[in-house]
């Protein structure tokens, strides 16, 4: 089983992530890695925080000489900015200062919620694990499980398809196209209209203090059919990707395929009709509507994902809240934070896919090194093209 653990606190002195179940033999290019971890610092909206992190995930053990031993990876992810939190988030019972508590919580984040929860006083205790920034450890993660994905010919590719209510028009483009436009786009969309109008909402929601949410897209290509499996709920492909993107900080909806849209229309025009093509010797698809998904298995169509991420809980014009230590009316607290992040949550949602695709590839094929999951690969291959 593939399997992960994040450590670390937002202002704390770095992230940690530590990625068990890797066999050994497989190639880790931890340059790539990197450049997904650069991406997800990208896109227009963000704050200062991306002016001050320069993120770069380390590689401290289940790596020699580049490639996998089989045994736990772990990777560290430095925070920059915790030289300017040392007394505020400080391990010493010394340090601690009355002055620093946070004590009006924000709607819309775990706030209030982790305080009552835990019995804490000081919001910050909440906020700072609560806070997206643990993300950064979750695409070095993704980082590491597009490696196991690529020596099989599987991409993860993420970008765009709304931010507010500007729907960018992807139609007719094909998944390496969209992720090639979206990846020079300043919004991560492969439509410069919608480029545009997008921009210049999230301008406006600045000036107004508001902040601006949206869906973002995630394509997998390459994979086989019978990933996953109809025989249990808790090893459905499309159960176990919802399960992770759900838990993605502020993301409250997740689809595949058509997704909502599929309740709205008859069956007739919902499901994937099958076909068999005698010149290539196996059934096929002409349409992929279920987004790559039947019965919780990969059918072998490109997996298609969405995420609805909602807007940015810290809003600089702050909501109504509640003083938690006098219970008096108040402005929930500010806290440095993005106008919109759905570019860099594009990202994120693609590290999560890649990860939940790369632990049902392995749940089916696995094996202790690369070669003996190539070979039950490869077997795997032969015996459905004679089916």
């Amino acid at each position: 089983m593939l399997r992960f653990l994040t450590a670390g606190e937002s202002h704390g002195p770095c992230l940690t992530a530590i990625v068990e179940g890797c066999p050994a033999g497989f190639p880790i290019d931890i340059d790539a890695v990197n450049v997904d971890m650069r991406r997800r610092m990208m896109g227009h909206g963000r704050g200062g925080r991306m002016k001050i992190e320069q993120d770069t995930a380390e590689l401290r053990s289940g790596v020699r000489f580049g490639e996998t031993l089989g045994s736990p990876i772990t990777l560290v992810v430095e925070n920059r900015d915790w030289k300017n939190w040392l007394k505020k988030m400080s391990a010493r019972p010394e340090d601690r200062d009355a002055r620093v508590p946070v004590t009006r919580p924000r709607p819309g984040h775990a706030d209030l919620a982790g305080v009552l929860k835990y019995g804490h006083d000081d919001v910050r205790n909440v906020l700072e694990r609560a806070s997206a920034r643990e993300t950064a450890a979750r695409v070095a993660i993704g980082g590491i499980a597009k490696c196991l994905l690529r020596p099989f010919g599987i991409a993860v590719r993420g970008w765009v398809a709304e931010i507010g209510d500007v729907v960018a028009n992807h139609a007719g483009l094909d998944p390496e196209a969209i992720f090639a436009a979206a990846e020079v786009s300043a919004v991560r969309v492969a439509d410069p209209e919608a480029e545009r109008k997008i921009v210049a909402a999230i301008d406006d929601c600045k000036k107004r203090g508001d902040t601006l949410g949206g869906i973002v897209e995630v394509v997998a290509t390459g994979l086989p059919p019978g990933l996953g499996s109809h025989v249990h709920w808790d090893r459905k492909l499309d159960g176990r990707l919802a399960h992770a993107l759900m838990s993605i900080q502020a993301v409250k909806g997740v689809e595949i395929g058509l997704g909502f849209a599929t309740a709205r229309r008859p069956g007739s025009i919902v499901h994937d009709e099958i076909y068999f093509d005698a010149a290539r010797n196996q059934f096929v698809r002409r349409t992929n509507m279920a987004g790559g998904t039947e019965g919780g298995m990969t059918s072998g169509a490109p997996l298609v994902v969405r995420a609805a991420f909602k807007p940015i809980a810290t809003l600089m014009k702050p909501l109504h809240s509640v003083d938690i230590a006098t219970k008096a009316e108040a402005k929930s607290a500010i806290e440095r934070s993005d106008v919109c992040a759905i570019p860099a949550a594009a990202v994120i949602a693609e590290a999560v896919v890649a990860f939940v695709v790369a632990d049902a590839f392995l749940e089916k094929f696995g094996g202790d090194s690369l070669r003996e999951v190539r070979r039950n690969y490869e077997g795997y291959l032969q015996q459905i093209a004679q089916f």
